[in-house]
C-alpha cells in the first residue's frame, strides 16, 4: 500500500490559486470557473467546495458509454499485496453502479460492478457521508491519542465546519481501510479491502453472484449445532484480533455476515487498540458481553459462553492478564 500524508490533498489542491492571489496575478474569469469570486485567503468550506465542484466537471467530462465511471483503480490507495485473483485491476475497467445494499447512519453501502471484457467482479462501495452522525459525536473515545499534524485542520474538526466533518468523514474511512489491510493479512474473517479514495471504500462483496448480500448474524435463527459452529468462529475471530492488540469496539450481532456457514467482521472503522487507547479494556469486555448476550439469547448454553471467561482468554491472547 502506497503511504502519503491522508490530508495534503486539501492543501496542494488549492496553493495555486492562493499563491497567484500573494503575487497580484489576476485573470479574467468566465462565468463557469470554479474558484469563488471573493478576495483574500479562502475559507475551508470554501476550498471544499471548489474541490467537490473540480471533481463534479471531471466526472461528467469523461463517462463510459456502458457504465458510470471509469475505474478509480489507479487514483486510488489499494489494498495489500497479493491482489486476489477475482480482483479487476486493469486501468482500462468500466464501474457500474447497480444499486444500494445498505443505508446506515455514517455511511450507505452500494452495489458496484468493475468490469474488463469478460472479465468483471462485485463490489460493495461504503460511501462514509460528512454530516453530523452518531459517530462524528462519539469518536474522542475511540480515536483517543491519534491527532491530526495540521492546527487548522483540528480547528476544523473541533467545530464541526463543513470542511471539518469532511475531513472525520475521510479519518474514518482510512481507519477503516488501514484496520481491514492489517486484518486481511493476519488471517482474520474480513472482506478484502480492495481501494480507498476520499470517504469512499471498495470491498470485497459478500454475497452471492446475483448480488444478493449475506445475511447479518442478527437476521438468522440457527439451530443448536449451527450456533455452536459460529460461536467457535467468533471465538476464534477475536483471539486473532487480540493477539493482534485489537478489539473491534462496536461489536454486535449486526455487524457480522454469515456467508456458506462462513462468519465475517465488517464494519470496522473503530477498531481500537488494547494497549495504546486507554480504554482499550473496556471496549474489549463491552464487545464480549454484548455479543455474547446475542448467543445467550439464542440458546448458547452459559458454561460456553461466559463472557467474563472469554475476556480473560483474550487478554491473554493480548499479553494482558
Amino acid at each position: 500500500m502506497r503511504e502519503h500524508d491522508l490530508y495534503d490533498r486539501y492543501e496542494s489542491s488549492f496553493d495555486g490559486a492562493d499563491t497567484k492571489q500573494r503575487m497580484g496575478k489576476r485573470g479574467k474569469r468566465t462565468a463557469d470557473d470554479a474558484e469563488p469570486t471573493r478576495r483574500g485567503r479562502m475559507t475551508e468550506e470554501e476550498k471544499l467546495r471548489v474541490a467537490r465542484l473540480r471533481e463534479d466537471q471531471l466526472s461528467t467530462e469523461d463517462t463510459p458509454e456502458d457504465g458510470d465511471r471509469w475505474s478509480t483503480w489507479g487514483d486510488a490507495d489499494q489494498g495489500p499485496k497479493p491482489h486476489p485473483s477475482w480482483l479487476v485491476t486493469e486501468l482500462a475497467a468500466v464501474d457500474r453502479e447497480l444499486g444500494i445494499v445498505k443505508t446506515g447512519k455514517e455511511a450507505d453501502v452500494f452495489l458496484l460492478e468493475r468490469a474488463m471484457g469478460e472479465k468483471a467482479c462485485l463490489l460493495a462501495a461504503k460511501r462514509y457521508r460528512s454530516g453530523d452522525h452518531r459517530m462524528f459525536h462519539r469518536d474522542a473515545g475511540y480515536l483517543e491519542g491519534r491527532r491530526m499534524k495540521k492546527s487548522r485542520e483540528m480547528r476544523a474538526i473541533q467545530n464541526r465546519t463543513a470542511f471539518g466533518r469532511n475531513l472525520i468523514a475521510e479519518q474514518w474511512a482510512v481507519a477503516e481501510f488501514a484496520a481491514l489491510a492489517r486484518l486481511w493479512q493476519i488471517g482474520a474473517p474480513v472482506p478484502y479491502p480492495v481501494q480507498r479514495s476520499g470517504t469512499e471504500l471498495l470491498l470485497e462483496f459478500i454475497g452471492d453472484d446475483e448480488g444478493n448480500a449475506a445475511p447479518r448474524l442478527a437476521q438468522l435463527r440457527p439451530n443448536e449445532d449451527e450456533l455452536l459452529d459460529l460461536w467457535r468462529q467468533l471465538v476464534s475471530t477475536l483471539w486473532t484480533l487480540a493477539e493482534a492488540g485489537l478489539t473491534h469496539g462496536d461489536l454486535s450481532a449486526f455487524n457480522l455476515m454469515v456467508h456458506d456457514g462462513r462468519l465475517v467482521v465488517i464494519d470496522l472503522p473503530q477498531v481500537v487498540d488494547l494497549v495504546a487507547n486507554p480504554r482499550g479494556v473496556e471496549f474489549l469486555d463491552r464487545d464480549v458481553r454484548n455479543i455474547s448476550a446475542w448467543f445467550a439469547a439464542r440458546g448458547l448454553p452459559p458454561e460456553i459462553g461466559d463472557p467474563s471467561a472469554l475476556v480473560a482468554t483474550l487478554l491473554d491472547a493480548a499479553g494482558m492478564s
